[in-house]
């Protein structure tokens, strides 16, 4: 049995690539049984699995099915490790996101990574899954008094819904920050449409939806 981070480390990365949730859940147990810090786990371990499983999708070595599995994976491990990190936080949100990928659009992998590095970082997520009307958006946002609404798209027809979302957000009156990405999303495309903040990936999503609730809080 591995007795040091490190050794776990290499484990958890693997258990990503490889899809096995079952062995990404019990390394993920193992760690917090052996006193280790949840976010170093997820920063360190199953994060670079994750990065590296967005490599090989876009060098042609992975496909669909092996994307769908990590993603699985990494859900299981968070599923063991979120409620550490919640303790370890006291229960104290540092913002509230409701998050989803487009209406029209059901990506839902790399919605999914956001969520889940927000939720490792102190967040209070709710995710609404993809294929997400703006109503929807809209409602949840409203009922949750979120700080940050998150929309990803995939498809260069459904990212133009991403304007409507940031118009009915501000027509409702809401104070939500709203944050857009997805593949074809940009920064120029984020600007154009009034979103407040932008993100090519996940871990940058972190980033930027910090800086937007301490700039709403301020």
């Amino acid at each position: 049995m591995p007795n040091n981070l490190s050794e776990l480390l290499p484990q958890m990365q693997q258990a990503v690539l490889d899809g096995d949730e079952q062995e990404a859940a019990r390394l993920a147990q193992l760690a917090l049984e052996q006193g280790f810090a949840p976010l170093d786990a997820i920063n360190r371990g199953y994060l670079p699995g994750i990065r590296e499983t967005g490599r090989l999708w876009e060098e042609g070595e992975y496909f669909l099915p092996e994307l769908v599995t990590a993603a699985v994976a990494m859900k299981a491990a968070m599923a063991i490790l979120n409620p550490a990190i919640e303790r370890e936080q006291d229960g104290q949100a540092i913002g509230t996101v409701v998050l989803g990928t487009i209406q029209g659009d059901i990506h839902d992998i790399g919605k999914t990574l956001v969520g889940t590095l927000l939720s490792a970082n102190g967040f209070s997520v709710l995710d609404l899954g993809c294929d997400v009307p703006i109503e929807r958006f809209v409602q949840e946002a409203t009922q949750i008094k979120a700080d940050l609404v998150c929309a990803s798209a995939l498809l260069t027809t459904t990212m133009l819904s991403q304007r409507d979302l940031v118009l009915a957000v501000r027509e409702a009156g809401l104070k939500a920050k709203v944050m857009v990405g997805g593949a074809p999303v940009t920064q120029k495309w984020a600007d154009e449409i009034g979103a407040d903040g932008f993100a090519d990936n996940a871990v940058a999503a972190v980033e930027v939806a910090k800086g937007l609730v301490v700039h709403r809080a301020a």
